[in-house]
């Protein structure tokens, strides 16, 4: 019915397609697995609050400064740490798309295979950031 060995038509060998949609499929749940080991921070208040990453997005740490801390001016405080967790999980969306990209990738504006399995971080192929 299908191919999967040498085709005299000059089709497509569906089989070595096959073969390499694995190999990458394979290569792209190994980055991801590196990314979650990946630990990346941000700061914000010149370093006053750092909050620190997986390279998948997860906060893992929030380190605040006795300095930033005024009763008062929860306000600021509450800023400086969305600020930290934004500025590391950008750093951390950056990381994943140049170790992710060429994998997560391999079949958009290519006619390619496309998404073959959930893409990174689940069924809609993003990181969940």
């Amino acid at each position: 019915m299908f191919p999967t060995g040498d085709n005299s038509e000059g089709g497509p060998d569906l089989g070595q397609l096959l073969q390499q949609a694995q190999q990458m499929q394979e290569q792209l749940v190994a980055a991801q697995a590196q990314l979650a080991e990946e630990r990346v921070e941000g700061t914000a208040g010149g370093g006053l609050v750092k909050a620190t990453v997986t390279g998948t997005g997860d906060l893992v740490s929030l380190n605040i400064s006795p300095e930033v801390c005024d009763p008062g001016d929860t306000d600021t405080l509450s800023d400086l740490v969305v600020a930290a967790i934004r500025d590391a999980t950008a750093e951390a969306q950056k990381i994943a798309s140049e170790r992710l990209g060429p994998l997560a990738g391999f079949g958009e504006g290519q006619g390619g295979l496309g998404d073959l399995g959930g893409g990174a971080g689940g069924p809609g192929g993003t990181l969940g950031f």
